[in-house]
């Protein structure tokens, strides 16, 4: 998930993460500058889910609107043609999320060592 923050502080005429950070302390939320500049640029930042909802009522959305699903990649929507499934995993419907799937091993001898 990306953080969509940006498009939804546009909405509230919100233009830097400065005021960002003044709309947030505004609702009792007081996130360092740091972490609402990570927001601003859609880095992966944890939140706590209580700190999330002040988010939300300090930029008027939902949780919905503040985060982004990432798109798939080629290649990664189809289930590997191995037969390979998630731990676990039964048949899946044909609709719905894809479970992640580990990837095998490239070689077939034994694994290289680190550099020394």
């Amino acid at each position: 998930m990306k953080w969509n923050l940006r498009m939804m502080a546009a909405q509230r005429d919100l233009w830097r993460p400065t005021e960002v950070l003044a709309a947030f302390q505004q609702v009792g939320f007081t996130p360092s500058l740091s972490k609402v500049a990570a927001l601003w640029s859609g880095t992966p930042v944890t939140v706590r889910l209580d700190d999330l909802d002040k988010m939300c009522a300090a930029l008027n959305c939902t949780v919905a609107d503040l985060l982004q699903a990432e798109p798939l990649v080629a290649g990664q929507a189809a289930a590997p043609e191995s037969g390979q499934r998630a731990v676990g995993a039964e048949e899946q419907p044909a609709a719905g999320p894809v479970r992640p799937v580990p990837r095998g091993r490239r070689g077939t001898g034994p694994r290289s060592l680190p550099p020394s």
